[in-house]
């Protein structure tokens, strides 16, 4: 596998299972892309081996092989693998925070053993990695303005937390298929929900509830991310936007269904998903030719 393959690879896993998110980066420059794509494949390569209904492997010694890879390339050796490449040299180019790699897999890892969280802060130390991580990992690629690094990381963690919130929220079928809750359990206690519940054809009253409980506090999540926006330079700010309004889009769609998620998957609109886009584009396409300009003009 070529560089140039690996990277291609990664796209191809973004644009498949990323819908929004892989939308949204298409506002980005066009240099910038490959690399948030990576990491994207990246993430999605690593939970695909804790997650796929078709997996039929050893899931624990094939998330080790993974771990091993990461850290032999991060040491400089040479790796063998369809994606591990691509994402390793994104890490080494933007000088992407190697603790939060490990933090990510370290979640990843988790979800082989750990089906349940008994509160919201439990599921908050998985957040971290799972999450908030990839959040901050992206953030080099999206590049802070100058001096703003170190305000810009908190909004970052909380997009990470509010887009995977909204994936929990919209997902509690599939993720009682695979035998995981990921709604606090003292939450389901409060709103008199049982596990079983969640595998149920129609979603009662009291699991609507819960929903809408948890809703706001991914809701708190988007305002907190929100607040990022402007630490970011220009070029960035419409992907960044997109991504909120869409995947914000998602969890106000599961709202307006009144929280009927077990039924079927809530998806976003077409319709509202190239409204989106296209809000965006003469923003990012202004910011990208600036961009351009000044980098030609650079010595």
């Amino acid at each position: 596998m070529t560089l140039t393959s690996g990277y291609e690879r990664c796209r191809r896993l973004h644009a498949r299972y990323g819908r929004s998110y892989y939308l949204a980066t298409r506002l980005l420059p066009s240099w910038k892309r490959r690399h948030v794509h990576a990491l994207y494949g990246f993430a999605r390569y690593a939970d695909e081996i804790v997650d796929s209904f078709t997996m039929t492997g050893d899931r624990t010694r094939a998330l080790d092989r993974l771990w091993a890879g990461v850290e032999a390339g991060l040491s400089g050796a040479e790796v063998r693998d369809p994606v591990l490449p691509a994402f390793l040299h994104t890490v080494r180019s933007f000088g992407v925070d190697r603790d939060d790699v490990r933090s990510f897999l370290t979640s990843m890892r988790a979800d082989l053993s750990v089906t349940r969280y008994a509160t919201y802060d439990d599921l908050l130390g998985y957040m971290a990695g799972s999450a908030a991580a990839i959040g901050t990992m992206m953030l080099p690629l999206l590049e802070p303005v100058p001096g703003c690094e170190e305000r810009a990381r908190e909004p970052a963690r909380q997009l990470g937390l509010a887009f995977q919130l909204t994936n929990f929220l919209r997902d509690v079928a599939e993720d009682y298929a695979r035998g995981r809750i990921y709604l606090p359990l003292e939450d389901l206690a409060k709103f008199g929900v049982e596990p079983e519940h969640l595998g149920a054809r129609r979603t009662s009253r009291a699991l609507r509830d819960l929903l809408a409980f948890e809703a706001d506090r991914a809701h708190a999540h988007y305002r907190a991310a929100a607040e990022g926006v402007e630490l970011l330079v220009a070029s960035s700010r419409p992907c960044v936007s997109a991504a909120l309004q869409l995947y914000g889009g998602i969890l106000t769609e599961v709202e307006r269904r009144g929280f009927e998620v077990l039924a079927a998957r809530v998806r976003l609109p077409h319709h509202r998903r190239a409204a989106v886009f296209t809000r965006h584009l003469l923003a990012a396409t202004a910011a990208g030719r600036a961009e351009r300009r000044v980098r030609v003009e650079l010595p």
